[in-house]
């Protein structure tokens, strides 16, 4: 099961507490690529720039699509590449954990680990981006959970739910 969504949705929050519900293992995909690369995301951009990234991104999608029995969150950008999207779709269930840009600025703000934020007002970035990656969550998506409407416990309530259908 793959939780997609942008910066701040709450995919490594709600995974986590997801997964230990379920007694699945859980995959935070950006941690996956630190963890692989000993750099951090901002230095992988800052050196290596965002495509680079998004390489990474899609090789390690790639690797924990092998594990079964899985919550995996991905990244916020790894829906970008039609080829993620792909196999997303392929993983089995896919969850779009999503909140007002003005929630998501609220919750990222002040987080230096996320590059896209380097120097932009955090708001006028998750319109932009919401605009930009929405549609292609809707494309892959089972299910939308707005998490700006719930409290963390509720949306893991909600996405087993929905599991359990």
């Amino acid at each position: 099961m793959m939780l997609v969504g942008l910066m701040g949705s709450g995919k490594s929050t709600i995974g986590k507490l997801l997964a230990s519900r379920l007694s699945l293992s859980f995959v935070d995909l950006d941690e996956l690529i630190v963890s692989q690369q000993g750099k951090s995301i901002p230095q992988i951009f800052e050196q290596e720039g965002e495509a680079a990234f998004r390489a990474l991104e899609s090789q390690a999608l790639e690797e924990v699509l092998q594990f079964q029995d899985s919550v995996i969150a991905t990244g916020g950008g790894a829906i970008l590449s039609e080829y993620n999207r792909e196999l997303m779709q392929q993983a089995g269930k896919v969850i779009w954990l999503d909140a007002s840009p003005t929630v998501l600025a609220q919750r990222i703000s002040g987080d230096s680990n996320r590059p896209l934020l380097d120097g932009v007002d955090p708001l006028f970035k998750m319109i932009t981006l919401a605009t930009q990656r929405n549609p292609l969550y809707a494309e892959v998506a089972d299910i939308r959970i707005d998490t700006g409407l719930m409290n963390t416990k509720e949306a893991v309530d909600k996405v087993a739910a929905f599991l359990s259908e």
